[in-house]
């Protein structure tokens, strides 16, 4: 079984209403204006013990390297704390893996990992949002402290002590309500600096992974565009030289002897122009099959379904076609559609053996409300298919790759054998 996939999913959620998003800013700062502090403490602490262990065999390296596990797993929770709070669609904190296998390899792996700028970034705004929680919490107590006092006149106290610890008169106390609605205003100030700042880096940073994974994406896409080009050349190439070509050779032939018997033998020439024509008519359908291969022109006119009815139709097995599509999709997606299906019906009658093929195409959409369309080849042969370069799998591989989407192929030995594709309407 071979599969060729990509995924990339961005998390959307309903935006909270402001008076309760302000709400759950309250109490995550709160929540890491204490506890965070708690959880930087343990760090530092391991740290130090592990810097400690290192010259007994070896032992503070573990411990060093099980704190670089927490701070990524603090950097992962702060990404998700700040983009499920303010609905920024950032993408998620993943561990970056090296192709190099074994103990050399996880050594590079965590290297690039000691070196994920993005993950400090979010332990950074980790330590802000402490820094902010703590002093919200201290303009919160001295909030309520004022306000408690301001109404100390009505205990018939002489003098009150402050918030600050300072003594004043009781009959000053209710100014000190002016004092409280200062620290209120603290309070929501710090509320909107953790939302700026913290929108900032991770925005940012959410916005670099973002173009970052854009070009990767488009990298693959021409990378696979190129593929599909070479392998659709290469495959014109071989139809040319060992069909048309040798074909017309022969129809040139064939006109030259009957050019040289029109004259002494008539009747004979009449039957090599006949027989030349023939030919010709054979080499004239074989060009029509080869420019189908390249593109199908009732695609253009007539659409998928009819596009692909042709093809069942044209299939040596019988094919049981279950098409449903509201509406055009785009000419890149229904080519590569097209073609994967084509080619997955010319495999289930030339090499799998199989009796009968099922094709099945829907339109669906993704979290985001992006169309694309999927589409599922099944057939019961043998299986044992295999993506191999320069077949047809691999051309069709490259061609789904090139317009956007995904191919799955499942063909285990014995049977059956499952193609799906999933290819993104043009927008």
């Amino acid at each position: 079984m071979s599969s060729t996939t990509q995924t990339q999913r961005v998390a959307e959620t309903k935006p909270a209403r402001p008076p309760l998003r302000l709400g759950m800013t309250l109490l995550h700062l709160a929540v890491l204006g204490t506890i965070g502090w708690a959880i930087i403490g343990l760090l530092f602490g391991a740290i130090g013990l592990g810097a400690g262990l290192i010259i007994v065999l070896g032992l503070g390296l573990i411990v060093l390297l099980g704190v670089f596990y927490a701070l990524f797993g603090i950097a992962w929770f702060e990404i998700e704390r700040v983009a499920s709070l303010y609905d920024i669609p950032a993408q998620r904190l993943t561990w970056r893996s090296h192709p190099q296998r074994g103990f050399v390899g996880y050594l590079k792996s965590l290297g690039r990992n000691i070196a994920h700028g993005r993950m400090w970034a979010a332990l950074g705004n980790f330590l802000l949002a402490c820094l902010l929680g703590s002093l919200m919490m201290a303009a919160i107590q001295a909030m309520v402290r004022l306000l408690i006092s301001a109404f100390a006149p009505l205990t018939e106290a002489e003098t009150v002590t402050t918030a600050f610890g300072i003594e004043i008169q009781a009959s000053y106390a209710p100014w000190l309500i002016l004092l409280a609605l200062l620290c209120a205003g603290v309070v929501v100030g710090v509320l909107f600096l953790h939302r700026t700042l913290a929108t900032a880096i991770i925005g940012a940073t959410a916005r670099e992974s973002k173009l970052t994974e854009q070009v990767r994406t488009t990298t693959v896409q021409r990378e696979g565009a190129m593929r599909a080009a070479e392998v659709e050349r290469t495959r014109i190439e071989r139809d040319l030289h060992d069909g048309v070509q040798p074909r017309l050779v022969s129809v040139g032939m064939t006109l030259g002897l009957a050019k040289q018997e029109i004259d002494n033998n008539p009747a004979h020439a009449k039957e090599l122009v006949d027989e030349a024509h023939t030919s010709t008519k054979a080499a004239i359908t074989e060009l029509r099959q080869l420019t189908r291969g390249i593109y199908a022109s009732v695609l253009d006119d007539r659409g998928l379904d009819a596009a692909l009815s042709a093809v069942a139709g044209r299939s040596h097995i019988p094919v049981n076609l279950d098409v449903r599509l509201p509406h055009r999709c785009g000419r890149a997606a229904e080519a590569a559609v097209y073609f994967a299906i084509a080619e997955g019906l010319t495999n289930a009658a030339k090499h799998s053996r199989a009796s009968e093929a099922r094709v099945t195409v829907r339109m669906r959409e993704d979290d985001s409300g992006r169309a694309y369309m999927w589409a599922r080849v099944e057939d019961n042969g043998t299986g044992g298919a295999k993506v191999l370069p320069g077949g047809g799998l691999d051309g069709i591989t490259n061609r789904t790759v090139a317009a956007g989407g995904t191919i799955t192929v499942d063909s285990p030995a014995g049977g059956p054998t499952a193609l799906e594709v999933s290819v993104p309407c043009a927008s």
